[in-house]
């Protein structure tokens, strides 16, 4: 087996966002998204995109650039998504708005979707079509997911189906896409594409649910995000709605929406109901379900096993992150 190099792909991945030109005038546009795409983050979507082609290809680097527009689009969302939720913080940062204000940070979020569908332009001919008219759809089902999660603010009642239909939409469609993508671009059959769309789509919804279980119980320096922020917003999480399942659930529907009650106050109240139902424990047999079901996907993809293997280490590394 040739061996995939993190290394190298990481160095590619980020040398081609550092070269991005973004010395534009008005400064006040582009500086924003300079600074966004500078903070950086782990690359998991153009990583997974890279990492499924080299099942199929050992040439994965030449898939760089196309995949690039899936961590620029993924930025995209990041930045509309932080104005949404009125988030101060991001990858341990001033968040775009926070930094700037809510025009900039609109703008920056607008020019960097633009950004990643400069990218798709790299996609090899013979699929660009078909791949980019994926991608559209992928795009559109991430802003149901998210219009999904703003509804859920409203609802009183939320079922845990539906919480696993949004976060299927809101991120998981984004990281089968990414696995789609290096598949095609590895001339992957279109049955073995899709296989790696539905590996990394039930990877995504493990991955999702252990982000709002970091939330929780992560450590704040290594999280990035400030740690308890769910529960202050009385985000609909797959911890909360586990919770509100419960038998003994008055005390936890007294504790949201309250204005009176104090963060700290608040934060503890809540984990102290998630203890009582063991709630932790729940959510991370939850997460493993969906992390062993794509386990058994890969098993099934016509491939090298050991490049299978490598790449369900590379999935359980996700899954036992602390970031």
């Amino acid at each position: 087996m040739i061996p995939f190099d993190f290394n190298e792909a990481t160095t590619k991945l980020n040398a081609e966002i550092t070269a991005l030109n973004f010395d534009k005038k008005p400064q006040e546009l582009y500086h924003p998204v300079r600074y966004f795409l500078d903070l950086g983050g782990k690359r998991m979507r153009p990583l997974l995109s890279l990492l499924s082609c080299y099942l199929f290809d050992n040439e994965y680097i030449k898939a760089t650039k196309a995949s690039l527009a899936i961590e620029i689009f993924h930025n995209f969302t990041l930045i509309h998504d932080d104005i949404m939720d009125n988030a101060p913080l991001r990858r341990g940062k001033p968040t775009v708005h926070e930094k700037w204000n809510r025009n900039i940070a609109l703008l920056a979020g607008d020019i960097t979707l633009i950004e990643a569908y400069e990218h798709l332009e790299y996609l090899p001919n013979e699929i660009r079509k078909d791949v980019v008219k994926r991608f559209n759809k992928t795009a559109f089902e991430v802003c149901e997911g998210q219009q999904f999660d703003m509804n859920f603010e409203l609802r009183e009642e939320v079922s845990i189906e539906e919480y696993i239909e949004m976060i299927r939409l809101k991120t998981a469609v984004l990281l089968g896409f990414s696995m789609y993508m290096g598949a095609k671009i590895g001339n992957a059959t279109e049955i073995e594409a899709n296989k790696m769309y539905e590996v990394a789509l039930n990877i995504g919804l493990a991955f999702q649910i252990k982000d709002d279980y970091l939330d929780v119980y992560g450590d704040a320096k290594k999280f990035g995000k400030q740690v308890g922020g769910d529960i202050l917003s009385d985000k609909k999480t797959f911890l909360l709605l586990s919770a509100l399942k419960s038998k003994n659930n008055t005390d936890l529907k007294n504790i949201i929406g309250n204005k009176n009650t104090s963060s700290n106050e608040k934060i503890n109240k809540v984990l102290a109901i998630y203890e009582k139902e063991n709630i932790k424990h729940i959510t991370e047999i939850e997460m493993k379900k969906y992390f062993d079901k794509a386990i058994e996907i890969l098993k099934t993809v016509s491939a090298d096993e050991s490049k299978k293997s490598f790449i369900s280490q590379y999935f359980n590394d996700l899954m036992t992150r602390e970031t």
